[in-house]
């Protein structure tokens, strides 16, 4: 029997997102998010408090980079999470990790994490009362070769991405394949 737990944002897993932006003097602004990802083939949301330094940066710059989180780093994306850029405007420079400036955006790229989408602000809006929904255009992806196949190709596995867990505050290193899209169930197209 199922139990009604009330109004919660319990979908799963939630992706552990790094949105790294410029702040006005230059330095580097990461923060995490859960709450967001691809919207269409070159487009992704971010859903996020207004308060955030991170919503500052976007609406001045128009630009930001949107990076998978890895184990090995999963300190440094906690922190981020955990030290505002209002309160600790240094917190990227206190990480010890690596930023670039991106080739395509006005935005930082976070040389440590595999995967990165270089993206164009497109929309901000204010759906509810203190909560920001940004709309930005893929204007370029860069990886590591290290999480490549032959054919240029991103393999899950090899990002050693990790999801958070809204449920209990957790995160959970993603596991091993266990089936192909569009292919595991084709046999019930049969029935």
């Amino acid at each position: 029997m199922k139990k009604d737990l009330k109004i919660q944002p319990y979908l799963f897993p939630m992706p552990m997102l790094m949105i790294a932006t410029y702040n006005e003097d230059g330095s580097v602004d990461d923060m995490p998010m859960a709450w967001g990802g691809i919207s269409s083939e070159k487009t992704v949301s971010l859903n996020l408090g207004a308060g955030h330094k991170t919503c500052e940066n976007l609406k001045k710059r128009k630009a930001f980079t949107i990076s998978v989180a890895d184990v090995p780093h999963l300190e440094e994306a906690d922190f981020f999470g955990i030290a505002s850029g209002n309160d600790t405007p240094d917190k990227f420079a206190r990480s010890g990790l690596h930023a670039v400036k991106s080739a395509k955006v006005d935005a930082p790229v976070v040389e440590e994490f595999p995967l990165t989408l270089e993206c164009k602000v497109i929309d901000i809006k204010e759906e509810t009362p203190g909560d920001l929904h940004i709309l930005g255009e893929i204007v370029g992806v860069l990886a590591e070769e290290s999480v490549l196949d032959e054919k240029g190709r991103v393999i899950p596995s090899k990002l050693n991405a990790f999801i958070f867990d809204q449920f209990q505050s957790g995160y959970y290193a993603i596991g091993e394949k266990v089936g192909q899209a569009w292919k595991s169930g084709a046999k019930l197209m049969k029935k």
